[in-house]
């Protein structure tokens, strides 16, 4: 089987970004690796803890590289238009951290640019990646519970990891940056079937006091063309030290023919210990109690990293190096994501219906 060699951009040396690229640089197709930050130092320390062949305090500037055949883009959810169009309009295939943008506007720049250059761009929607996730897809897939009639998705997290994530970016709330997660599932496990209509209601109050106007609560009831009905919620208020160190998430579907039930919380693996257990999202914060494998993008365990995301950045190469099919979510699903939260976070403020697609 033929194989092609991938130069590797990563533009975004953060959190997610440094888990990238520390990926990359194992990865056998992976033959040269940049890395960049608006931060050079930062760039700089990730360019030696990967072994990367370049760096820069300049996005522009490695997305240009002769080397570089692909990009990763990681940078906050609402810088991500200008690099994900530089790379486009160079030819270049690129992976991009959910959402797609924060904005419409964002998102139709950038699909706009897509459909110009004929471009390859995915969304790393990674809980598509992650293995109960997959499994329902496949039940879907074979059409194992018929005509799906509603259901529900929720996620709950702890306000240290709001908080922390607000301090990136007041705008990512949780509806945009968290729910969309949910939404894209459904939307996937729902393929074809479009939301149509939105019902929602959320509550103020912990996060109003830390000097956000995020709700500290938010549900919604989705409805979809062919008259499905789901509700969606979201939480990120439990108290600071509440043992999931991640997304502590259930789906359910009813279908005519059958039930799918996803119990994501993580209970099934508990550990206590005096000695402080180090709560991934959050530098310097630990707790003595711990759902372990609750943490949204996965793990390291005996020296490498396991889970959603690397099974999502795992199969990007794959695909790009050897021409493997993908099921990342694609710039049209992810447009869908945005603007059904959009909606949710419209129905909230207005207390109405809203009906999509939007009208802009």
């Amino acid at each position: 089987m033929k194989r092609k060699e991938i130069g590797l951009a990563i533009v975004g040396s953060g959190r997610i970004g440094t888990l990238r690229a520390r990926l990359a640089a194992k990865h056998p197709a992976v033959s040269f690796l940049a890395v960049s930050d608006r931060d050079p130092a930062r760039a700089e320390a990730l360019a030696g803890e990967t072994g990367a062949d370049f760096h820069s305090g300049s996005n522009e500037e490695i997305i240009a590289r002769p080397e570089v055949t692909a990009v990763i883009v990681s940078t906050p959810e609402g810088e991500h238009s200008a690099p994900v169009r530089k790379a486009l309009e160079l030819g270049k295939p690129v992976l991009v951290e959910k959402p797609l943008a924060l904005t419409l506007r964002d998102a139709d720049d950038m699909l706009e640019t897509v459909k110009r250059t004929k471009g390859d761009l995915r969304i790393a929607y990674s809980r598509r990646y992650k293995e109960c996730f997959l499994r329902a897809k496949e039940q879907m897939v074979q059409g194992r519970l018929g005509k799906v009639i509603g259901g529900t998705a929720r996620v709950y997290n702890s306000r240290a990891v709001a908080l922390e994530i607000l301090k990136r970016d007041p705008h990512a709330t949780p509806v945009l940056d968290v729910l969309t997660y949910y939404v894209d599932l459904i939307c996937w496990f729902l393929e074809g079937n479009a939301p149509v209509e939105v019902v929602a209601r959320g509550q103020r109050g912990i996060f109003r006091e830390a000097g956000h106007e995020v709700d500290d609560i938010t549900w919604a009831i989705v409805t979809f063309a062919d008259g499905a009905v789901f509700s969606l919620g979201v939480s990120y208020v439990l108290p600071k030290d509440w043992p999931a160190m991640g997304q502590s998430d259930r789906v359910e579907l009813l279908g005519v023919d059958g039930t799918m039930i996803i119990d994501d919380d993580h209970r099934d693996h508990l550990l206590y210990t005096e000695k402080g257990f180090p709560a991934g999202y959050l530098p310097g914060h630990k707790v003595n109690m711990a759902f372990l494998g609750a943490n949204s993008g996965g793990d390291w365990a005996l020296g490498d990293f396991w889970g959603s995301i690397a099974n999502e950045t795992r199969a990007w190469l794959d695909g790009l190096a050897m021409g493997n099919p993908t099921v990342h979510t694609t710039p049209g699903e992810a447009r869908v994501n945005l603007e059904t939260t959009i909606a949710i976070v419209r129905a909230v403020e207005t207390g109405k219906p809203v009906r999509l697609p939007l009208e802009l």
